[in-house]
């Protein structure tokens, strides 16, 4: 049966949605279902609906019709934020706290091991490096009480699907049930798949490279099918298996697009037609794979009568990886944005968002008001309709509801803060340790190993192309002040000094000196 069970899976899928779908006694959730779509290091720019004022030749590279549908039904976010990094991202989804704040400030893997690059001049400080843990006295995380935990609470039956990366290897983290999810497919430590191919068992049986493996998709194992497809398929058979009494949380968080590159063979052939290069090709493959798995979930909601009760949001984890394993030049795949993954120039943190929310949000409109990663957790907890729940951390995210209701006026000037005290290992433009700001038209970038400021207006500047630090003195006087002032507030890790072995100095302590 090995070379069927695709063709088995789908069917046994199939006959379940006939029956929800024949019978009268399915019970509607009064509090609506909610599909969380987060992509792994997918730019702004990866994807053939526009988020710029103009289409770009990366919009017509890619395909992405499920994305375009889910634009038209829904809003579109032209100037959403992540972090720079995965971990800190995902930690921020699940907990509402800035990265600065809850300190995992680089990506995890190994229990209390930094995964910061060597660097001669700072040395990093001890952050978080086992991640987020649901109890207290766990060493070197951050207690918080996750959301899935806060919805599992109210209700909710909760699903994780894919990619976790919450925490380190052997700590409560790890699993995405210790985290309030009832159910896990596929996710662990690990945030990235040592193989996409079930072929290969998604990497299980590689000598040495275990830590990769993708977990708990044993009945793939050997089959042709790509890792995008075997976790949308376990996703909707949660889904169609779920209690019909309750509303859904379903996390779908792919492991795609994420490196190692792997073809998805359902799509290559067209973009070698189209002259891509093979990384290139297989790249794109990634992409309309996951947008195959965005429409396959609105299908099913589709078919079995739920998506006028079902709010999607889709999001990217931080900026296209550009500085390394891609075809064609290094930090240009995410333009007109400068730079990618792991920069704290745009291409490095601003991310395609979409939401849609039938009776909420009127469709196809467009927002081009500024939301960070942390704002998605009390979003997600008032759309639930939950009113205070217990949290045990400090909430910095602000929900968009309002945004997204057009029911009020959104702060334009408040600032969204980045913060990385750590090294990655990719080479590029912005690429490196340091904070950022974001007030109204205006970021500024403090680079702490050279102590220097970076100033643009992005509304004027996308691309960051001038630095206009030192023509605009005052303003980055005052942007300067609200960095530290927020740095200061949740008391932030900063690096040391190798030659003087002293913390580095604030932002606004270097204007001072």
């Amino acid at each position: 049966m090995k070379g069927n069970l695709k063709i088995v899976v789908v069917l046994i899928f199939s006959i379940v949605i006939a029956c929800k779908k024949q019978d009268e006694k399915v019970v509607k959730p009064e509090q609506p279902n909610i599909v969380m779509f987060l992509v792994d290091d997918m730019g702004w720019q990866d994807t053939s609906e526009p988020f710029w004022d103009q289409k770009t030749l990366f919009n017509e590279r890619y395909h992405t019709p499920n994305m375009e549908r889910l634009a038209r039904e829904g809003m579109k976010f032209t100037q959403a934020y992540a972090t720079p990094i995965c971990s800190p991202t995902r930690v921020s989804l699940m907990t509402g706290m800035n990265a600065a704040r809850h300190r995992v400030t680089n990506w995890t893997l190994k229990k209390n091991a930094s995964n910061d690059a060597n660097d001669d001049v700072l040395t990093f400080p001890e952050w978080n490096v086992n991640g987020v843990a649901p109890m207290p006295g766990i060493e070197r995380t951050v207690y918080a009480t996750p959301l899935p935990q806060v919805l599992k609470d109210h209700g909710y039956f909760t699903i994780h699907a894919g990619k976790a990366h919450f925490g380190a290897i052997g700590t409560p983290g790890a699993d995405p049930l210790n985290l309030g999810f009832d159910v896990n497919i596929a996710g662990h430590a690990a945030g990235a798949p040592e193989s996409y191919l079930g072929t290969e068992n998604f990497g299980n049986g590689k000598k040495g490279k275990e830590v990769w493996a993708v977990p708990g998709l044993e009945k793939y194992h050997g089959e042709d099918i790509f890792l995008t497809e075997a976790l949308t398929l376990e996703a909707l058979t949660s889904l169609a298996t779920a209690p019909e009494n309750k509303p859904f949380f379903l996390y779908m968080s792919h492991y795609a697009v994420h490196a190692p590159l792997y073809g998805d063979k359902r799509f290559m052939q067209k973009y070698l037609d189209k002259g891509l290069d093979e990384k290139e090709a297989k790249y794109a493959t990634m992409i309309e794979g996951m947008d195959k798995s965005l429409g396959d979930i609105m299908d099913y909601l589709d078919k079995t009568g739920q998506a006028e009760n079902t709010i999607i949001l889709f999001m990217s984890d931080n900026g296209g990886l550009s500085a390394h394993a891609r075809g064609g030049e290094p930090n240009t795949h995410n333009k007109p944005l400068a730079s990618g993954k792991g920069s704290m120039y745009e291409g490095g943190m601003r991310e395609p968002m979409i939401v849609k929310w039938p009776g909420k949000v009127k469709p196809g409109t467009v927002s081009n008001d500024k939301v960070i990663i942390e704002d998605f957790f009390p979003t997600i907890i008032e759309m639930a309709e939950i009113n205070n729940p217990q949290l045990v951390q400090e909430v910095d995210g602000i929900s968009f509801t309002p945004i997204l209701s057009g029911d009020k006026e959104w702060n334009e000037n408040r600032p969204l803060v980045w913060h990385y005290p750590n090294k990655w290992g990719g080479y590029g433009p912005g690429i490196g340790t340091a904070s950022a700001v974001r007030m109204g038209d205006w970021k500024l970038i403090y680079f702490y190993k050279n102590e220097t400021f970076e100033l643009y207006n992005i509304a004027n500047d996308i691309g960051e192309h001038t630095n206009l630090a030192s023509q605009n003195p005052e303003k980055v006087k005052a942007l300067a002040g609200v960095l530290s002032d927020f740095l200061r507030e949740v008391d932030a890790q900063l690096p040391l000094s190798k030659e003087t072995q002293k913390v580095v100095s604030y932002p606004d302590q270097k204007l001072t000196k």
